[in-house]
């Protein structure tokens, strides 16, 4: 199991969404996971513009496939105020506004953030603002 089976709840990522639906190796473990799997709105959107951009392709269309892929366990959480405030008080964070939003999700719901993003996880050594989980 994940290091966060202990937790009824995690936010999970653009890509860690993206690898699941798939069915990729990489996520296995998760896919045992049991509890509540947050997707953050904005990863809604990276997803569909990478379709749109023809590096993803998302079958039968987006839409389709946006709306198989949201069913339990994984639930999409709304951008709200306080997220957005939060993604703007991220200190030495790169630039990515979708991972900004993404981090700032986990920390206003207070739970972990599953990732496997390098300049996520680097910038939380540094920060130690969450707790970060690798697959």
């Amino acid at each position: 199991m994940l290091e966060i089976e202990k937790n009824p709840t995690v936010v999970i990522d653009t890509h860690i969404w993206i690898w699941q639906a798939a069915g990729d190796r990489r996520v296995e473990k998760l896919r045992q996971y049991r509890g509540r799997q947050i997707l953050p709105a904005i990863c809604v959107w990276e997803a569909s513009m990478l379709a749109t951009k023809g590096r993803l392709k998302l079958r039968p269309d987006v839409a389709a496939w946006v709306a198989r892929n949201l069913e339990s366990p994984v639930e999409m959480e709304p951008l709200s105020a306080e997220i957005s405030v939060k993604s703007s008080q991220l200190v030495d964070f790169h630039g990515d506004p979708a991972d900004r939003l993404i981090v700032a999700t986990a920390m206003v719901l207070q739970v972990p953030l599953i990732t496997a993003d390098e300049q996520i996880h680097r910038w939380n050594d540094n920060a130690g603002a969450l707790k970060v989980v690798g697959v």
